[in-house]
C-alpha cells in the first residue's frame, strides 16, 4: 500500500513534489478510503487534472520508474544501459531524487534513491520500528582518485558483502538482493512488481493491434480474470454479449498448437443469430477497455498500485465511472488496490472528494508544480468542485488568452 511519493528534479518538476494517498482523520468515512493495517487512512483513488502540457504524465513517471527499478532492474536492464531518468533541463544538476513511504505486511517502510542517468548515487531502505525509521541498508557512491566504489552498510538485510560489491550502477540493491533469496528484498521487490502502469520514461504506451495478441495470451492463462473481463466489457458495451479468447490457425503445419496466436473475439447475438468479430473490428473504446483490464484486474486480485495515463482515452465518461467503481467497491477490491490516473474528464470532480484530486500546473518558464485540492485554503467539502474548477477558482486550467 502506497502512502506517499516525493521526488525532485525529474522531467518538468524541479522542486520537491509530493503525491500522497494519506487521508486525515477529519475526512468523513467513505468507500473511497480504507484504513491500512498500520492504522493509516489511505485513498484508493487519485485523479490528476490539469491543462495539456502541464506535467500530468510527468507526475506519474516517478511511480512507474520506481516500480520497475526496484523490482526488475537486476534482471531486466542490460549492464551499461543508462538509467531512464531525466533531470529538469534548467536545473544544472544531473541527480534526481525520490522517496517512497509504503506499507507491506503490516509494516511501514521508507525507500530513498538519488540517481543520475549514469548511476545510482544513494539508495537506502528503512523500516519503521517506533515513531522513527531504522535503516535496513544504505548504499552510497564513494568517488575519489584512489578508489571509486559503492560503500554499503547493512543492518539485518542479509546480502553477503561479496555479492553486494557486485551491484551494478543501473540496478537497485533490492532487485539484486532478491536474486540471492534475501527475504526482505524478495518481499519488497514483489510488492513493487505489483506496480502496473501504461507509462514509461517516453510517456504513455501507445497500444496497437499487437497488444491485442499479448493481452489475449494473458487472459487465456487466467480463466478467472478472463471471466471478469468478459463480464465488464459486455456490461459497458451494450452490443456485446460475451468476449472469448480464440486461437488463430497457422498455415505452417509444423507449428506447435500451444504456440498458436490468440485473439479476443466479441460475440454479438440478436435473437437466434450470432456473429463473432475479432476485436480489431470492435470500437476503439472497447479495445481500450480490453487493454486496460489486465492492469486493473491483476491489481484488484492481489493488491498493488495501478498507474494509468489518460484513463479516459476513447472512453465515455460513464465508462470511467464504472472502472473507478471497481476500486471503490470493497467486494471488487478486497485487497485495497490503489489507482492514480490522469484525465481531462472533469466529471471526476463530481465522482471524487477533494482528497482524491491532484491539480498540476506549469509556469511559462517550464516548471511544473502539483497540489492536492484539499491543501488549498477555503475549499469546502460541500463546494461544487466541478463548477469552481471550471470557473478557475483552483487554477490548473488552460490559459487560452491571446
Amino acid at each position: 500500500m502506497l502512502h506517499k511519493c516525493r521526488f525532485s528534479n525529474h522531467f518538468s518538476f524541479s522542486e520537491e513534489t509530493e503525491v500522497s494517498f494519506v487521508i486525515n482523520r477529519q475526512t468523513p468515512d467513505s468507500a473511497l478510503h480504507f484504513e491500512s493495517p498500520c492504522g493509516v487512512r489511505l485513498s484508493k483513488i487519485l485523479a490528476v487534472v490539469g491543462a495539456n502540457a502541464s506535467g500530468k504524465t510527468n507526475l506519474l513517471k516517478p511511480l512507474a520508474f520506481l516500480g520497475s527499478f526496484i523490482s526488475k532492474s537486476f534482471a531486466g536492464v542490460e549492464p551499461g544501459k543508462r538509467n531512464p531518468v531525466v533531470p529538469h533541463f534548467f536545473s544544472g544538476d544531473e541527480n534526481c531524487e525520490f522517496e517512497l513511504e509504503f506499507e507491506l505486511e503490516g509494516e511501514a517502510y521508507r525507500y530513498m534513491l538519488e540517481i543520475s542517468p549514469d548511476q545510482v548515487i544513494h539508495e537506502s531502505l528503512y523500516r519503521k520500528t517506533s515513531k522513527y525509521y531504522s535503516y535496513i541498508f544504505r548504499r552510497d557512491w564513494s568517488d575519489n582518485d584512489l578508489d571509486s566504489k559503492y560503500v554499503i552498510h547493512q543492518k539485518n538485510f542479509g546480502l553477503s558483502a561479496k555479492e553486494a560489491e557486485k551491484v551494478r550502477p543501473n540496478a537497485s540493491l533490492i532487485s539484486t538482493a532478491a536474486q540471492y533469496n534475501v527475504p526482505v528484498a524478495q518481499a519488497v521487490a514483489q510488492y513493487f512488481y505489483r506496480y502496473r502502469s501504461n507509462v514509461q520514461d517516453k510517456g504513455r504506451f501507445q497500444f496497437s493491434v499487437d497488444d491485442l495478441f499479448k493481452f489475449s495470451e494473458f487472459f487465456s492463462q487466467r480463466s478467472n480474470l478472463r471471466t471478469q473481463m468478459s463480464e465488464i466489457i459486455s456490461r459497458l458495451d451494450l452490443g456485446l454479449t460475451e468476449v472469448v479468447i480464440e486461437s488463430i490457425s497457422q498455415s505452417d503445419e509444423g507449428a506447435e498448437k500451444n504456440k498458436e496466436p490468440k485473439i479476443p473475439v466479441g460475440i454479438h447475438r440478436y435473437g437466434e443469430r450470432e456473429v463473432r468479430l475479432p476485436f480489431w473490428f470492435e470500437s476503439n473504446g472497447t479495445q481500450a477497455i480490453f487493454q486496460l483490464l489486465p492492469f486493473i484486474l491483476q491489481a484488484l486480485e492481489s493488491g498493488g498500485l495501478v498507474v494509468i495515463d489518460e484513463l479516459e482515452a476513447h472512453l465515455h465518461p460513464d465508462m470511467i465511472s464504472e472502472l473507478l467503481e471497481l476500486f471503490i467497491n470493497p467486494d471488487r477490491n478486497p485487497n485495497n488496490a490503489q489507482i492514480i490516473f490522469t484525465s481531462h474528464n472533469l466529471e471526476v470532480f463530481e465522482r471524487l472528494q477533494k482528497e482524491q484530486i491532484l491539480l498540476v500546473e506549469k509556469s511559462p518558464t517550464g516548471f511544473s508544480e502539483a497540489w492536492r485540492l484539499d491543501e488549498m485554503k477555503g475549499v469546502r467539502r460541500d463546494d461544487n468542485l466541478y463548477a469552481k474548477y471550471r470557473a478557475g477558482a483552483y487554477g490548473a486550467i488552460p490559459d487560452l488568452a491571446i
